[in-house]
């Protein structure tokens, strides 16, 4: 199997910035996307970012212009830069991927830990 480590979350004021990441591992495995989503206290689990393999991004419109998505596949890792923080964006965010385990031959998703970002006024 493939385990998801996230780090990176914390406190910070508005307009301020973090980064989070993502790192894979395991082994005989390979990663066809990664994403980024979000659960807000009380509401639902919804994308803020995802990544191919091959580069592709795409974003909630919330998120535009602030947040870029990222990876290194050297290290199986995904970065989530969020500038110009606000409050709103206060959540537990969750990693995501999508991977191909070579052994048992299936497609498989996982979900990572959760890191909480709280963004104060």
């Amino acid at each position: 199997q493939v385990q998801l480590v996230e780090s990176g979350g914390g406190l910070v004021q508005a307009g301020g910035s973090l980064r989070l990441s993502c790192a894979a591992s395991g082994t005989m495995f390979r990663i066809n996307a990664m994403s980024w989503y979000r659960q807000p206290p009380g509401k639902q689990r919804e994308l803020v970012a995802g990544i191919t393999s091959g580069g592709s991004t795409n974003y909630a419109d919330s998120v535009k212009g602030r947040f870029i998505i990222s990876g290194d596949n050297t290290k199986n890792t995904a970065y989530l830069q969020m500038n110009s923080l606000k409050p709103e964006d206060t959540a537990v965010y969750y990693c995501y991927v999508n991977v191909d385990l070579q052994r048992e031959g299936i497609r498989i998703n996982y979900w990572g830990q959760g890191t909480q970002v709280t963004v104060s006024l």
